[in-house]
């Protein structure tokens, strides 16, 4: 994968988890700057997160960061899945509740 789509999967988890954890029931969110590594650049997401979306966030961006692929597929029609089911479903609520929200869907 190159730096440009890490980039712009980063930019998307950031959009789709600070819209979800605002919207939902999530209390005690706490305004982060987080920066992540990715071959050799620095990657900067402001959030304002709870402890929960940002443990997932982290999940995430760990899994997008060892993605295999140079090409990466989305992750749903992915030949092998490198999310836990736990983590996955987790992951889909956020992605269908903000993609729906943001007109991704």
């Amino acid at each position: 994968m190159t730096g440009e789509k890490f980039q712009e999967e980063c930019d998307v988890l950031q959009r789709f988890f600070n819209l979800y954890c605002s919207s939902n029931h999530h209390l005690n969110t706490t305004e982060k700057s987080i920066v992540y590594r990715y071959k050799d650049i620095d990657y900067h997401l402001q959030l304002m997160l709870c402890d929960e979306c940002m443990k997932l966030l982290d999940y995430s961006v760990m899994k997008l960061q060892e993605c295999p692929h140079t090409v990466k597929p989305k992750c749903r029609k992915c030949p092998n899945p490198c999310y836990a089911k736990t983590e996955w479903r987790s992951l889909a609520r956020v992605m269908r509740y903000s993609g729906m929200s943001l007109g991704f869907v």
